[in-house]
């Protein structure tokens, strides 16, 4: 008899397996899923629903995004690949697989809300005293606070505290488009409803891709 745990790829489960029971009940990804269905997203709804086909929902690609960029993982090819390979990406899309394009989409389109809202994300983790995300820090240790601990919720604090994480959500946009440019191979062009023009703030207009049915 074998001294071994035999590791069995081929029996099938006996009940159909539940994205539920994937993750610890304290895990982030969870967390950024609960935060994001209390947040406001009718913006992004109207503005992404009617374009044919049904699309991700607007909250299953702000989650992939917000726990990506969080927890350092910048490319949309690799969050693509992270919702077949990352058991906190699957549960995030309710194992759904978002294409790269979809997601660079997504956020170039909808740059200024997006920017919002993941800052809302982390505000909403600050006030339920949670002191990092992934990799941000939410206890303004990026600044020099005089205010004693006692005081670290005054005004003040509070105010430096969400100028810090609007720059750290502007950075980690950028990381994310940087990280998008160094994926397209030399001589490929972005296909025409990818493009959007920092300079001239123009919205992106076109067809947000979909899954495949």
């Amino acid at each position: 008899m074998s001294k071994f745990i035999v590791a069995d790829r081929q029996t099938d489960y006996l009940l159909p397996p539940s994205v539920d029971d994937w993750l610890n009940q304290d895990h982030l990804a969870r967390f950024i899923v609960e935060v994001i269905d209390q947040l406001d997203l009718s913006k992004l709804t109207r503005e992404y629903a009617g374009r044919g086909s049904k699309a991700y929902h607007p909250a299953t690609l702000l989650g992939i995004l917000v726990y990506g960029y969080a927890t350092g993982i910048f490319s949309s090819r690799r969050l693509e690949q992270a919702s077949y390979d990352s058991i906190a990406f699957r549960f995030i899309a309710a194992n759904l697989h978002p294409d790269h394009d979809s997601l660079a989409t997504f956020r170039r389109g909808f740059l200024d809300e997006l920017s919002d809202l993941f800052l809302q994300v982390l505000k909403m983790a600050t006030e339920m005293k949670v002191l990092k995300v992934g990799n941000i820090s939410l206890d303004g240790s990026k600044f020099e606070a005089n205010a004693s601990r006692h005081s670290a919720l005054s005004h003040g604090h509070i105010e430096k505290l969400e100028v810090q994480l609007k720059a750290e959500v502007q950075e980690l946009l950028a990381l994310a488009e940087q990280a998008d440019q160094a994926d397209i191979p030399t001589g490929v062009s972005l296909p025409e409803e990818l493009v959007y023009s920092t300079q001239t703030g123009h919205r992106f207009h076109g067809k947000l891709d979909t899954h495949s049915t």
